[in-house]
């Protein structure tokens, strides 16, 4: 029984998120009550929680992760600013006039907005508020409108500079060092967030490429679920459309820009993102105090949220070493039937499911660190396997019913569209990213190819 106990107390954390105690706490409380058990019966080593204090003060000096709070700044004062309201309006207006030129707006402003922001509930939630109305104004199926929405916003998973994309880089790379000493290299290499976010490029844009196809062809097939906008009398300009779209392009292309070429670690690239979209802002005439104090509780929030997260993950990965769950996790994976591919399909279907209940921060930090030095060490390469569990995670938060963002959506559509109308919708999307995960699999190069091109 006591062999076991590295599961049992992962599957006692999973119960009580779902009972809905808070995550962080979650984690260090049921990690602590195991450790008593533990120490009571002679199970578990006290000493492993001695490295408590190392392990809090290594995740307060992280560098990379100092650029948590620059990029979740950056966000929410895009996302307060009206951006991306003016720019639906100007891409609307362009595209409008053709059938399903509507969600072709929406999919290429999602696309800059996750981009800027990273963070999927914002994306979500603006996305709907901004386009939903103009969308069934405009004759819309609503099980399209509602699926386009719900699938652009969760691209902030996998198109950088993403926030998700930054914390598992800094997982994997300590990940990848870990796997490497087990197998006997004690000069370890290291993947950066430019590794990934250089590798995550192409599956990106393959999956917007997607969007649009399907988009397209359900316009030419079915004419009446995503008709021609109705003229306007207003005439959108080539240098309205520049003037809209330039800004964050030129912010965009900086922050990201300034990351893969080197110019930048991503911590000094945040601090540009965050000063850039406070000139934005004011370039839009939206910047006024009451918004900056505003972008700062919430940057706060979203912050404190993200590290107390990161402790009670640290407390509850001591924890599970002390009893051996590396050392169990190992084994289940060495003997599993279909080696490498068996290991790493487990793995993804557990993360999949895993994504109903639990946010990417989580998942980053509890789930990856216990699978990842498994399947690193199985040669498994460190690049593809973060952009499988990203894409992964961004399916597990589209699928109904427990998808994240089907709860953004369904919270901000209110009684404009039906629950079955949302799920609907959003199939077609979830076969689209099952696509792409498969071609993944299948062709590594579509992650890989690229950063070996330019940093290999």
């Amino acid at each position: 029984m006591m062999e076991f106990m590295p599961l049992i107390m992962f599957a006692v954390v999973c119960l009580v998120l779902m009972l809905g105690y808070p995550v962080a706490f979650t984690l260090s409380g049921v990690a602590l009550i195991f450790a008593f058990i533990g120490t009571s019966t002679g199970q578990f080593d006290s000493a492993f929680l001695e490295a408590v204090p190392n392990r809090l003060f290594g995740i307060m000096s992280n560098q990379i992760l100092i650029a948590v709070p620059l990029f979740v700044f950056m966000g929410v004062m895009l996302e307060k600013s009206r951006i991306a309201e003016n720019l639906l309006r100007t891409m609307g207006g362009l595209f409008g006039n053709v059938r399903g030129g509507l969600a072709i707006s929406v999919i290429i402003v999602g696309m800059l907005l996750a981009a800027s922001t990273g963070i999927i509930g914002a994306t979500v939630v603006t996305m709907g508020l901004i386009t939903l109305p103009t969308m069934l104004q405009s004759r819309y199926n609503p099980a399209l409108a509602t699926g386009t929405i719900c699938a652009t916003g969760t691209l902030g998973q996998i198109i950088p500079p993403s926030m998700a994309l930054i914390l598992l880089a800094d997982v994997l790379s300590s990940s990848y060092q870990e796997a490497q000493l087990q197998m006997g290299i004690f000069n370890p290499e290291s993947i950066s967030v430019a590794d990934l976010f250089m590798g995550a490029l192409i599956p990106g844009l393959v999956l917007v490429g997607c969007y649009m196809a399907y988009v397209l062809v359900v316009a030419w097939w079915k004419p009446e679920m995503a008709p021609a906008m109705e003229q306007s009398d207003q005439k959108i300009r080539a240098f309205d459309v520049i003037k809209q779209i330039a800004p964050p392009i030129i912010l965009i292309i900086t922050v990201l820009g300034s990351i893969l070429t080197g110019i930048a670690t991503p911590t000094e690239a945040a601090g540009v993102g965050a000063m850039g979209s406070l000139i934005l802002a004011w370039l839009n005439q939206s910047l006024n105090w009451q918004q900056i104090k505003e972008t700062l509780d919430s940057t706060l929030n979203v912050t404190s949220m993200v590290f107390l997260i990161f402790f009670g993950a640290a407390i509850f990965s001591l924890v599970f070493r002390g009893y051996g769950g590396d050392d169990l996790i190992e084994e289940m994976f060495t003997n599993m039937p279909g080696g490498v591919f068996g290991a790493t399909l487990v793995v993804m279907l557990v993360i999949f499911l895993l994504g109903f209940i639990l946010d990417f921060i989580e998942i980053t930090f509890v789930v990856v660190p216990i699978i990842a030095p498994v399947l690193l060490a199985m040669g498994v390469d460190p690049i593809w396997l973060g952009i499988m569990i990203a894409v992964n995670l961004q399916t597990s938060f589209l699928t109904p019913p427990f998808g994240f963002a089907l709860f953004y959506l369904r919270g901000v559509a209110g009684d404009s569209v039906r629950s079955q109308d949302i799920y609907k919708g959003i199939l077609p999307f979830i076969a689209l990213q099952l696509l792409l995960l498969v071609l993944l699999a299948i062709w590594p190069e579509l992650a890989t190819w690229l950063p070996d091109q330019v940093y290999g």
